[in-house]
């Protein structure tokens, strides 16, 4: 073997054992789980070590028929549609508002990531005392400033997504706040100098320096709020139970119900297939119209 070949060959060895563990952590508690959670949906799988029995498509088949999951569906379509685009601008304008704040951005960028890191189940638990309709004091406030017939909130077919959505998003808005704060303290000053030498207005500088040399780190950030949005699953649990009704029944939560409570792993496992594709999908959509507005 010629040096040049055993130089080779040591550095694909050497490069193997290094991504060697994160391999197998990735095969251990993804790929195998996946795989197996596809072929389970093929059955009528129910726990407790009963041999499970191959159904074929008869789980996807019942689940085109089946209203509790079509409302799933339809209630995490909503919650994706107004936390998404909510996270993105309370997220944008912070960072922008923070990056103009030198002497407080330190204390401002921990106050507004703070709640990140807060257990959720701790965050529902304070929230739903905070919405509560009798006595909680967001409707004390309403009625404090004239609003004599405030919402009934989590008790409120109407409204009870609506709060469990704000929640989401002042507790996840700090940290893609970071993210792009990071990004626009990554733009070359010299863009904003020559502006300014030119008369630019700070709206001006936002809309044609700040936002297109933004557009991948916001690309990243509306990936992660789209996955993130279509994983909801503790607030929901812990503030409403799925109500009232089935309002605020999202696809995670209606997967747990399914595998958890009514034990029919193999309809529960077709229900993860499906929210698996919706993912992929939507994020194969993303970057392909990635190209026509990031900026590089």
């Amino acid at each position: 073997m010629t040096t040049r070949r055993l130089t080779h060959l040591k550095t694909y060895t050497a490069g193997t054992l290094f991504i060697l563990p994160a391999f197998v952590l990735f095969a251990v508690f993804i790929l195998i789980p996946l795989v197996y959670g596809l072929v389970m949906s093929f059955t009528d799988y129910g726990g407790f070590n009963v041999k499970p029995n191959f159904v074929g498509f008869d789980n996807y088949a019942k689940l085109v028929k089946d209203d509790y999951f079509i409302v799933s569906l339809k209630n995490n379509l909503i919650y994706t549609l107004l936390f998404v685009p909510l996270t993105m601008l309370l997220a944008l304008l912070s960072a922008v508002a923070l990056n103009n704040i030198l002497h407080l951005r330190k204390y401002l960028r921990m106050a507004f990531y703070f709640p990140y890191i807060t257990s959720m189940v701790s965050i529902a638990i304070v929230w739903g005392l905070l919405f509560n309709p009798l006595s909680g004091p967001i409707n004390h406030i309403l009625q404090a400033i004239g609003i004599d017939n405030p919402p009934q909130w989590l008790m409120s077919s109407q409204w009870a997504l609506i709060a469990i959505v704000l929640v989401a998003v002042w507790k996840s808005f700090g940290y893609y706040m970071v993210i792009l704060l990071a990004g626009i303290q990554g733009i070359p000053e010299h863009l904003y100098e020559s502006a300014r030498l030119d008369g630019a207005s700070r709206f001006k500088q936002f809309l044609y320096i700040t936002l297109p040399s933004l557009s991948p780190t916001l690309f990243m950030v509306l990936v992660l709020t789209i996955i993130n949005s279509f994983q909801v699953f503790d607030l929901v649990s812990v503030m409403t139970d799925g109500g009232p009704g089935r309002s605020t029944n999202v696809l995670v939560f209606r997967i747990y119900q399914e595998a958890f409570i009514n034990y029919k792993m193999g309809y529960s496992a077709a229900m993860s297939t499906v929210l698996f594709l919706i993912i992929m999908i939507i994020s194969i959509i993303q970057f392909r119209l990635e190209r026509k507005w990031v900026t590089y």
